[in-house]
């Protein structure tokens, strides 16, 4: 239950911005170029808040946070008073309606390099992008335990992440792809791994699976990071840094270990003795085990200990060196959304890809707990998503009216009511099947 209240208030949160920031880009451009705004709605249906400011706007939180909209002043939408026609949307040149229009998917844009920027000021912890033993093409290539991988197809790769998305996006074009390794011994080398090997059929998930990559496993010694406070273990008096030796006599060696004999012993008798290393003194804590759930909902005993973190890479910089940092981010995850987008519509990405509202929020909670840079990495991401999407000639989306009014500009008079209702309606049926399928995925993901 707490990890659907925490799904649900971190989608708010997500959208809440997003939309915001992506309304605001019309608005603001909207007034500067001399448009009158009548409503700024974040959200669609009942209004839960509004307020009508003194530019005579109506500012709205509406019900359903799936989104948001600003309503201009259009004489194609209502009648226009004859002193307010110098400031109606349809009466502006062609150049100020694309302005207006392109400025919600460009808000998006700096949007991820604020988010990108905080984050790397912040400092975002991942893993180093260190192999484990390799297998299928990955041992072909040459690759070895304990490797680092330094670059991949001439791309520095500081952390498991950097390094996964990239073979993803190679791994899907099917190309063999170069990379720079620095070996357990220090020495530096190449190789060159193999993926146009892989199978046509394979999709993103098996295909990176396929290429016989793994992390380094990175063993979790038995250290209590956090005694989470009102659980067993705090109450007992165990402290953050404690060393845990053994479980009812059991000795433990690493965390998974500490777990396992919790669960076994636990399973026998509730109360536990936990044999504790505490600098040089060692002590014995009574411990009750309470009744849980794991993260995938299957019944445990907890005594509410938090694991330490092995992450070993922090990606910081300092405020300014963050700057280029933020762009360089921007436009490395701009260009692999692009390029997975391509993928999918060629049919080499799973359509599984696709999620909605619920895809969103399962995430957006996920990266919450990571801590805040990774929630701000997760934005970043969707706000690039949300700018790249809006942008796509469909009718419907802005990119499709900018593509109107690119015709006219060309063709020197409006697209005809006609063709525009009849793109209106493709666009709309575009729109409900992209909707349709986020939410049969959503469901599947639920179920399964």
């Amino acid at each position: 239950m707490g990890e659907i209240f925490g799904s649900v208030w971190w989608l708010i949160v997500t959208l809440g911005l997003l939309v915001t920031f992506h309304e605001f880009g019309h608005y603001w451009v909207a007034r500067r170029l001399g448009v009158k705004v009548l409503r700024f709605s974040v959200g669609f249906g009942r209004a839960l808040w509004s307020r009508r400011g003194r530019d005579d706007t109506e500012y709205v939180i509406a019900a359903i946070p799936l989104g948001g909209y600003v309503k201009m002043l259009d004489e194609r939408e209502g009648e226009v008073a004859p002193a307010e026609l110098d400031r109606a949307f349809n009466r502006k040149p062609v150049g100020t309606r694309m302005a207006i229009v392109a400025a919600g998917p460009i808000a998006n844009l700096l949007f991820a390099v604020a988010a990108f920027w905080l984050m790397f000021v912040i400092g975002k912890p991942d893993f180093q992008p260190l192999l484990g033993e390799p297998a299928a093409l990955a041992a072909e290539a040459g690759l070895r335990k304990g490797d680092r991988v330094v670059e991949i197809d001439g791309q520095a790769t500081e952390s498991w992440t950097e390094a996964m998305i990239t073979l993803v996006e190679i791994a899907l074009a099917r190309r063999d792809v170069p990379m720079l390794v620095v070996g357990a011994d220090g020495a530096q080398r190449s190789v060159v791994l193999p993926l146009s090997r892989l199978p046509a059929e394979a999709d993103e998930r098996s295909a990176l699976k396929l290429t016989g990559i793994t992390p380094l496993e990175r063993v979790r010694p038995p250290v209590v990071a956090e005694a989470l406070s009102g659980r067993p273990a705090a109450r007992a008096g165990v402290q953050a840094g404690d060393r845990i030796e053994a479980v009812d006599g059991v000795a433990v060696t690493d965390f998974e270990g500490l777990y396992q004999a919790i669960q076994a012993a636990a399973a026998v008798d509730p109360a536990l003795t936990l044999r504790v290393r505490r600098g040089a003194e060692s002590l014995d804590l009574a411990v009750r085990a309470e009744a849980g759930k794991d993260a995938q909902g299957q019944p445990n005993f907890q005594v509410g200990i938090a694991p330490p973190d092995l992450r070993d890479a922090l990606l910081r910089y300092g405020p300014l060196d963050a700057i280029p940092a933020a762009l360089s981010e921007t436009w490395s995850m701009t260009s692999t959304t692009l390029k997975l987008l391509r993928h999918l519509v060629l049919g080499r990405a799973s359509l599984e890809n696709v999620s909605g509202p619920i895809g969103i929020a399962r995430n957006a909670n996920f990266s919450a707990q990571l801590g805040p840079s990774w929630f701000l990495w997760f934005l970043a991401t969707l706000s690039l998503s949300i700018a790249i999407l809006n942008l796509l000639p469909v009718p419907i989306l802005d990119g499709g009216h900018l593509l109107y009014y690119l015709i006219e500009l060309v063709k020197g008079s409006p697209v005809s009511e006609r063709a525009a209702a009849m793109g209106q309606y493709v666009g709309l049926a575009l729109l409900a099947g992209l909707m349709g399928l986020a939410f049969y995925n959503d469901i599947v993901g639920l179920v399964s």
